[in-house]
């Protein structure tokens, strides 16, 4: 098989490749990345030589990078490419909507042209909007209702990839997803950010009373319920891959101090950002009843995880947030 991925240099897309190199020897990896601030080379140093693996600098709101990409045509065109950050969103929601919609279109358009035979678009559970409590959850049939730039550009990607369905009978499957979290996760994210600013000795911000809760999986089993859903799922169903492991924010800060030997002083609490949803759950019924796939790790083995990659690859995140980075990708990545 002969799998595009789009955004591959970024958290998840990256985790996913190196899954799938390692799972399927018989499987081909083109990896189409912008290198924005979150896309880096370095997430996949042990597979940059592996000759299943081909690396194209573009972006998918190009039509002629995309074309670039598939070359003489794949299987299959798996969508990781999103910008994804709700705070980035508020400040500059333009390159929200060309990514996220106008990138979503030209992908939808060569698999209608017959360039890939399918595509599966990962999204979020943010499109959704939120709950109040944790006992509610989103299905697959919820209505859309997204509060940031971030979860309606989102939205309207997942929108174009119904009404290709519909419309053109484009072979495309839709995902929507809690919270993931892992190793490689760019430090802006609640529990990336948490860590790296603990090993730094400094305080962890918190929106407001922290009282919002999400839901999490680890990257691994994402990983895994993409790998069941390119091999088992339907085309034009959208599936939600969840795990009910639902946590107040405050309370995912506080399970990582203990596991990090902290105390509560390290919380700064901070004045919450505008339009925050309250809570996110989602129900995975479908995915687990359907096509078999289950969650294997949970929220704390997968925390125990994350912070164990974070110490031991101190390098990695610190060339991030001390600013070096940029200067380090330019030598490191100036062929490309």
């Amino acid at each position: 098989m002969k799998i595009l991925i789009t955004g591959g240099a970024g958290f998840m897309g990256s985790n996913f490749i190196k899954h799938i190199l390692n799972k399927y020897p018989d499987y081909q990896i083109i990896n189409l990345d912008k290198l924005t601030y979150a896309g880096n080379l370095e997430n996949l140093k042990e597979v940059e030589n592996d000759s299943r693996y081909t690396f194209v600098k573009g972006d998918i709101a190009d039509e002629n990078d995309v074309d670039k990409a598939i070359g003489e045509g794949v299987d299959v065109i798996i969508n990781y490419a999103a910008e994804t950050h709700v705070d980035r969103s508020i400040l500059d929601p333009k390159a929200f909507l060309e990514t996220d919609i106008l990138g979503t279109f030209n992908l939808l358009e060569a698999v209608r042209a017959g360039k890939a035979k399918k595509m599966i678009q990962i999204s979020t559970d943010e499109v959704f909007g939120m709950v109040h409590e944790m006992g509610e959850e989103f299905t697959e049939e919820s209505r859309f209702d997204p509060s940031s730039p971030y979860s309606a550009s989102k939205a309207g990607g997942d929108h174009m990839c119904g009404a290709y369905f519909k419309t053109y009978d484009t072979p495309i499957i839709v995902t929507h997803s809690c919270n993931f979290f892992g190793p490689n996760q760019y430090p802006e994210k609640l529990i990336s950010l948490a860590i790296t600013n603990l090993l730094e000795d400094k305080k962890v911000p918190v929106y407001g009373e922290g009282n919002q809760f999400r839901e999490w999986i680890f990257t691994e089993d994402h990983c895994n319920a993409i790998d069941t859903i390119l091999h088992k799922g339907e085309m034009g169903e959208v599936y939600n891959i969840g795990t009910r492991q639902r946590r107040k924010n405050i309370d995912v800060i506080k399970t990582l101090l203990k596991f990090m030997g902290k105390d509560e002083n390290n919380i700064e609490k901070v004045k919450d950002r505008p339009g925050h949803d309250f809570g996110y759950a989602i129900n995975p019924d479908k995915l687990m009843g359907e096509l078999g796939w289950k969650p294997a790790v949970s929220f704390e083995e997968g925390l125990q995880k994350t912070i164990d990659w974070y110490k031991e690859n101190q390098d990695w995140w610190k060339k991030i947030k001390s600013g070096e980075y940029k200067e380090y990708y330019a030598k490191q990545y100036k062929n490309v």
